[in-house]
């Protein structure tokens, strides 16, 4: 059985916050490209990781420093937007 779809009045109730604004351009950790995207820190770096690379692209910095532009996220996205009409 599927869930019924939220509306308005639940989504309120339960107090989630809006969206985050678009990328205001600039760098980004992969802690905070996983809050913009509301995943987990790990499926961004298991993204990075993966053979093929399977996220967004990044810039390593060091062994441990990995930064995403914001550009580059917002490409990455918009490529894998699937509109719903199109893909009928």
């Amino acid at each position: 059985m599927h869930p019924k779809a939220p509306t308005t009045e639940n989504v309120r109730s339960m107090n989630i916050e809006p969206s985050p604004v678009p990328l205001a351009g600039g760098w980004y950790t992969t802690g905070e490209i996983a809050r913009l995207l509301r995943v987990d820190a790990s499926s961004v770096r298991r993204w990075r990781t993966a053979r093929p690379p399977q996220g967004p692209p990044f810039v390593r910095l060091s062994e441990r420093v990995v930064m995403y532009g914001a550009a580059d996220v917002e490409r990455w996205l918009a490529g894998r937007r699937i509109d719903p009409a199109q893909a009928a």
